[in-house]
């Protein structure tokens, strides 16, 4: 009885720290008055409600039209970045500024950006360095790839990244084929990189390696059999590739 009596005075003053949270939000924010009522009296129902109406919807619908916003009229996104970055000089509004930058094609402005970034405690930011081999190879500055690359070289989100494609398609076309294979091979697993798998077996083929390169082309044709089209996803161009490919070798 009493283990009961105890729980339901937990439960009381839970339910009487949200109502405050909420009541807080309410009042700090501006919202109907009526919103404090439904709060009060329908303690548990009301701040859920509360919650859901005016905090994550309304986040929800922000951050659509932020995106609606960006994609209508993208120049005037690069420019709230821009007056941001210029107003406070940040690591983080730095960044945001060159990915946008990226984003819209401006390789220089974006490698200016990043190369300035990666200095003190930020020297070898996996974000930036990644980002800015993108640039990079936009640009073709393939030499600048292999330079920067082997900071980031053994982190696991690099190893199955588009950047390390980069840097694997920029030691091949720099004539370092042992290196370049290295990284193609730990771009080759199974359900996954598609597009660099593709590349993988391009780069088999210009090393006259046609058996090799038929086995990786054929993998991705038997793996695609399992997959629906929504899984396929952005994947379905590569994957196409490859069955072009197998297509001519096998027949």
């Amino acid at each position: 009885m009493f283990g009961l009596f105890e729980g339901f005075y937990n439960y009381y003053y839970i339910v009487l720290i949200f109502q405050a949270i909420c009541v807080f939000h309410s009042i700090r924010k501006g919202n109907q008055q009526k919103w404090i009522w439904i709060i009060v009296f329908l303690p548990l129902i009301g701040c859920l409600a509360y919650i859901f109406t005016e905090i994550v919807k309304r986040h929800h619908v922000s951050s659509i039209q932020s995106t609606a916003a960006s994609i209508v009229n993208p120049g005037g996104r690069l420019s709230d970045l821009e007056k941001k970055f210029k107003f406070s000089d940040t690591f983080a509004n730095r960044i945001a500024l060159a990915d946008a930058y990226l984003e819209n094609r401006m390789y220089e402005k974006a490698i200016e950006l990043y190369e300035a970034a990666l200095k003190g405690i930020f020297s070898d930011n996996e974000h930036v360095i990644k980002q800015l081999i993108k640039a990079y190879h936009n640009t073709g500055r393939l030499e600048d790839i292999i330079l920067i690359a082997p900071k980031v070289l053994n982190t696991i989100d690099f190893s199955k990244s588009q950047s390390n494609l980069f840097y694997a398609f920029a030691l091949e076309n720099t004539g370092k084929f042992d290196l370049a294979e290295k990284q193609y091979k730990a771009m080759n697993h199974r359900f996954s990189n598609y597009e660099a798998r593709y590349n993988y077996g391009g780069f088999l083929l210009s090393q006259n390696r046609t058996e090799d390169a038929t086995s990786i082309f054929y993998d991705v044709v038997a793996e695609s059999e399992q997959l629906s089209r929504q899984e396929k996803g952005k994947s379905a161009i590569w994957i196409n590739k490859c069955k072009e490919e197998w297509a001519k070798l096998s027949g």
